[in-house]
């Protein structure tokens, strides 16, 4: 199981869905899906953050405000990693997050298994 991350420049167009946007997909990262799989589930449930609520087994999707927030988890995740691919795991999100938190009218999307 693992979580690949997506950014995308506008509202991400879904697959099977007939439209006549353009690819709005950015970039992607699928190197650390495992081990950022394994931080988000390690994370208390119901808490005032945004990364909490990314689902492992479907498609999480955060829009900039949500990236923004989600990005003051960072420091917190990094305390709690136990190895250094977690570690890497979490600044490839902080990476993605600070992207799409920057960038007006983006959305970033977690990729579940």
């Amino acid at each position: 199981m693992g979580i690949d991350l997506q950014l995308h420049s506008a509202r991400p167009q879904w697959p099977g869905r007939r439209s006549k946007r353009k690819p709005t997909l950015v970039r992607e990262s699928h190197e650390h899906g495992a081990a950022l799989a394994q931080v988000i589930e390690e994370l208390p449930s119901n808490t005032s953050g945004k990364l909490w609520m990314v689902d492992p087994y479907n498609d999480t999707v955060f829009n900039e405000q949500e990236a923004e927030a989600a990005l003051r988890e960072i420091p917190d995740l990094l305390r709690r990693c136990a190895d250094d691919a977690r570690i890497d795991a979490v600044r490839d999100l902080a990476a993605f997050l600070t992207a799409c938190a920057t960038t007006p009218g983006s959305y970033l999307v977690f990729v579940g298994d």
